[in-house]
């Protein structure tokens, strides 16, 4: 059984208000946990444009990730960003980390 931290991530403010994006991040994340028997440990929630570098809460997650000796999940690679580049950047912190759409993809 591995442990798991969570990363959601909204562009605007509406979006994360609204709670849409955010559960259904969430439903998929759970659904990807109960497949692999995960246990999640913390979630962490942004809301922050995805062209944005910069992002405090990623980081956080991220060092969650490495003091809990756990796997980064994100309910689609796309909330991680759709810049190559920041996600080449991602793998180069040697945590490990999933996308629910594309498990085998990390």
């Amino acid at each position: 059984m591995s442990n798991y931290v969570s990363y959601l991530r909204v562009s605007t403010n509406r979006q994360g208000l609204s709670g849409l994006g955010l559960d259904a991040q969430r439903l998929a994340v759970a659904s990807h946990l109960a497949g692999v028997s995960g246990v999640l440990l913390e979630e962490f929630v942004e809301v922050e444009s995805g062209a944005r570098v910069m992002r405090p809460v990623l980081d956080e997650a991220l060092e969650t990730c490495r003091r809990r000796k756990a796997i980064l999940v994100i309910a689609k690679l796309d909330r991680l960003s759709r810049n190559v580049a920041f996600i080449s950047q991602l793998m180069e912190t040697r945590v490990e980390f999933v996308a629910c759409d594309a498990p085998y993809a990390n």
